[in-house]
């Protein structure tokens, strides 16, 4: 299955929007961290959007190349983008998880490994909020009307570049 991005689609100035939307993701992550607004792994996402799918403000799935062929991870993939939008939750692919274990290492996140030393699943990263947490972030708000506009072109899950750095 192939999904087209939001550069293939909307042509011109694209790469520049691309841009200011993975710059957006990343501050959001970056913010979202310290405050213990991220949920991070497949698993215990699903078991967060099944408690309290409304303190969720962004659904992020993360995957490679090889990862296209684990039928079983494309199967949770499914699920849990049927769910999101069945709860007005707002989602995003990545193409590039070690681009996001980065990230979360630079917000503090423990570079995408578990105390054991063990990798953490990237797959999937939801950014929630709590009592304390204002999401006025206009981070957060270029990355959500980036998905709404998306959706206007019939692209429900918008597929993002996260450039090296």
């Amino acid at each position: 299955m192939y999904n087209m991005t939001f550069e293939e689609i909307s042509g011109d100035n694209s790469q520049e929007r691309m841009d200011s939307v993975a710059k957006a993701l990343e501050e959001v992550l970056i913010r979202a961290l310290p405050q213990g607004c991220i949920t991070v792994g497949v698993y215990e996402a699903a078991k967060s959007l099944n408690v309290d799918p409304d303190n969720v403000v962004l659904c992020i799935l993360a995957a490679d190349d090889d990862d296209e062929i684990d039928v079983a991870l494309q199967i949770h993939f499914t699920l849990i983008q049927a769910f999101c939008c069945e709860n007005d939750i707002n989602i995003l692919r990545v193409n590039n998880t070690r681009r996001l274990a980065q990230i979360l290492a630079a917000g503090g996140g423990g570079g995408g490994r578990q105390s054991g030393g063990e990798p953490m699943d990237l797959h999937c990263v939801l950014v929630t909020s709590n009592d304390s947490t204002s999401w006025k972030d206009p981070a957060l708000s270029r990355v959500n009307c980036f998905c709404s506009e998306s959706r206007c072109m019939d692209q429900w899950v918008p597929v993002i570049n996260l450039p090296e750095r």
